[in-house]
């Protein structure tokens, strides 16, 4: 049987057993597998998705090990510390293998993953200082009263949200109350109240960003703004490929994934008026940080 009819017709038991098999084996040469040249750190909601797809069609970029697995994170910075860097790094492709494709495309393929988590977790910078000094990382940012309702209206399609958006931001505050502290002091601690229900508050960007850059240089994060990503596709693309240092290609696809993006789609008037007053001394703050005006 191939690897391709395994895996879509294979019974359960055999996937995980191929999928354990395959894992045991990239652990076992990870000390030939670097770590992620760069990373897709956030926003949620805020196109990531897309962006690594789009990146991972590109010839000079490796999806994740194994490749027929379609994986776009390990969530390993805030779930899965405890495997160790070895099972990290076996997520990527060898160097070996890198060296052989240099060869043909004539510079180095890169690789990576993306996890909307990674920015919005305050204690996930200096885990990947520690992990992949030299990393790249790539930051989306959206327009926020938008980008809460999509937030919102995901939890809401997953079955994990009850409450109508006005109650659920009036419940923020209480259901978020303590668990900062609780990942502070508990370095294994994955807060799914954090990252479920933070609608308005994950769309202030700015302590983010500067979380980041405390850590890391900041000639080693990019910040794009979602509608430009969506608005000019290919342009876009084109500046995620210089920072990368890999030439630009023609996009395989402009189509979007994972996305719910219109630009009509707002909350409730009452809602969204609430929200984008809250939001304007934030966004106008963030402009000034970055030097440039960000349209919302």
């Amino acid at each position: 049987m191939s690897i391709t009819s395994l895996s879509t017709s294979a019974p359960r038991w055999m996937k995980d057993s191929a999928n354990a098999a395959t894992r045991r084996y990239a652990v076992a040469t990870a000390g030939d597998r670097p770590a992620p040249d760069w990373l897709i750190v956030g926003c949620k909601r805020g196109g990531t998705t897309s962006l690594f797809n789009y990146l991972v069609r590109h010839p000079g970029v490796l999806p994740m090990f194994p490749t027929m697995r379609g994986n776009k994170t390990t969530d390993y910075f805030f779930k899965e510390q405890a495997r160790g860097d070895a099972w990290y790094r076996s997520h990527f492709h060898t160097e070996r293998y890198r060296n052989r494709l240099a060869r043909t495309l004539g510079y180095r393929p890169v690789s990576g993953e993306a996890s909307p988590f990674y920015v919005w977790d305050p204690r996930i910078a200096e885990r990947v200082r520690a992990a992949a000094p030299d990393v790249r990382a790539i930051m989306l940012v959206r327009e926020p009263v938008r980008r809460a309702w999509s937030h919102y209206q995901e939890r809401v399609q997953n079955g994990v949200e009850a409450l109508s958006f006005a109650d659920a931001l009036e419940a923020e505050d209480e259901r978020l109350d303590g668990e900062l502290d609780r990942m502070r002091e508990d370095p294994g601690y994955y807060s799914a109240a954090y990252d479920f229900y933070s609608y308005r508050s994950r769309g202030v960007y700015l302590p983010q960003i500067r979380n980041w850059h405390a850590t890391f240089p900041r000639e080693q994060l990019l910040v794009i703004r979602a509608e430009d990503l969506y608005g000019d596709t290919q342009a876009t693309f084109d500046e995620v490929c210089a920072f990368l240092g890999i030439p630009s290609v023609p996009m395989a696809t402009r189509s979007s994934f994972n996305s719910t993006w219109r630009t009509s789609d707002l909350p409730p008037q009452e809602v969204a008026d609430e929200l984008a007053a809250y939001y304007e001394p934030h966004n106008r703050e963030l402009g000034e940080y970055l030097g440039r005006p960000m349209g919302w």
